[in-house]
């Protein structure tokens, strides 16, 4: 590493890191209209690169928001994205150091956690990544001809123009509100890279918005793909990628929208959360299946006491966790975890696991038992695993559903 340099980003030098992020996966350089509008989610101080001979040859960025944690509290988060390394330059210990400049920065920041979505599993485990949210492609077959039937409550959905969508769904998310752990804030930048840039270039975008007796409380953002269903004809299946609402019950009235559509062989939904029973609102109930369970979110806590203590907990006896944390030292050490809050303790370890294996347990996507028998948690005292599980459990599956 000693003929490379890690750096911030002249705003000059925005666009090649691009190039070579979007040339790491094996894709084109951007046009200049999709750069225009996507080039302003990223602010340039939060933006690294590595040269070699004044030739940018990695990148890794991110972008500031939020993330609600378990009992309501929101911490300030580092979105990262953008990570790539030049094929010619890899396997040269250049994004473990486009990483620990990152992670060093971010800390500084103040922001206790950061996220990202990996593009390969077996990269972000070893800088203190761990797959915290979870969620399952979902697959429905249309009504034809058996309709869902009501739900209960009372609310309507509309079509949204689309001229309405880049004012009406922000300010839908923002009223939403982050209510289950792991979702986070999209600041403006994030609209405009995943919304509006896709709108500019005449993508076909489709939107509803449920509406309660108290206004709009949610939507579902989706396209439709034409799918052949016999040699003489095909039918259209809609394909979702972005849906919120304030309630379980709003969700679903969305869901039961899109299964009465005419003309629709089925609905597809990406990513969705593991608790979200769509099964259950069918009249057969084999009419969904779940395409593919995959990873969401990938956290990691650059600041763990701050994380743990800002979490809340079930109710149980307290367990030591021992925690390991190579790129960030200052993180290593004993914490107290109990009902009552987090403390840094010299007693005896309880459980012991690196930061990474933190993660995968601190929005509750996973007990401690299950991290045990995979070895991922050492327990030093058998019986702390029950207490474990129990302080870590949440009463809904984490769940983001912003991509970025």
């Amino acid at each position: 590493m000693s003929d490379y340099q890690i750096r911030l980003l002249e705003e000059s030098e925005t666009r090649a890191a691009h190039t070579v992020f979007l040339g790491s996966m094996h894709n084109a350089p951007a046009s200049d209209e999709s750069w225009e509008l996507g080039s302003r989610g990223y602010p340039t101080q939060r933006c690294f690169g590595a040269f070699r001979a004044g030739r940018i040859v990695g990148s890794a960025q991110s972008f500031p928001s939020t993330m609600a944690v378990p009992g309501g509290a929101v911490l300030p988060l580092a979105a990262v994205s953008r990570v790539g390394v030049r094929a010619d330059h890899t396997r040269r210990g250049v994004l473990t150091e486009l990483m620990r400049a990152q992670l060093r920065q971010i800390r500084e920041l103040g922001e206790p956690l950061a996220s990202l979505h990996a593009s390969e599993s077996v990269i972000y485990g070893r800088f203190g990544y761990g797959v915290a949210c979870r969620g399952r492609t979902v697959e429905v077959e249309a009504s034809r001809g058996r309709p869902v039937p009501p739900l209960p409550g009372v609310g309507e959905v509309r079509i949204l123009d689309t001229e309405e969508l880049a004012t009406e769904l922000p300010r839908i998310y923002e009223r939403i509100g982050l209510h289950r752990p792991g979702m986070m804030s999209r600041p403006r930048g994030w609209w405009l890279m995943q919304l509006e840039r896709r709108l500019a270039l005449k993508e076909r975008i489709i939107a509803i918005v449920h509406s309660g007796p108290d206004g709009d409380d949610g939507y579902a953002l989706y396209e439709t793909t034409m799918v052949d269903a016999a040699p003489d004809r095909q039918d259209r299946r809609i394909d979702v990628f972005d849906m919120h609402g304030v309630s379980l019950g709003v969700v679903l009235g969305l869901w039961r929208f899109l299964l009465g559509a005419d003309l629709v062989r089925s609905v597809r939904a990406w990513l969705r959360p593991l608790d979200e029973p769509v099964e259950l609102i069918l009249p057969n109930r084999g009419d969904c299946r779940t395409a593919n369970l995959e990873d969401e979110t990938w956290l990691r806590l650059v600041d763990v006491p701050t994380a743990l203590a800002a979490r809340t907990y079930g109710v149980a006896e307290p367990v030591v966790l021992e925690v390991h944390d190579r790129f960030l030292p200052e993180n290593s050490g004993r914490y107290r975890v109990g009902k009552d809050g987090v403390e840094r303790t010299d007693a005896p370890a309880d459980l012991e696991l690196p930061v990474d294996a933190l993660a995968m347990l601190f929005l509750g996507d996973l007990p401690a038992s299950q991290l045990a028998a995979t070895g991922k948690l050492v327990p030093h005292e058998p019986a702390a695993l029950e207490r474990a599980d129990r302080l870590f459990s949440t009463a809904r599956s984490p769940h983001s559903g912003t991509f970025f």
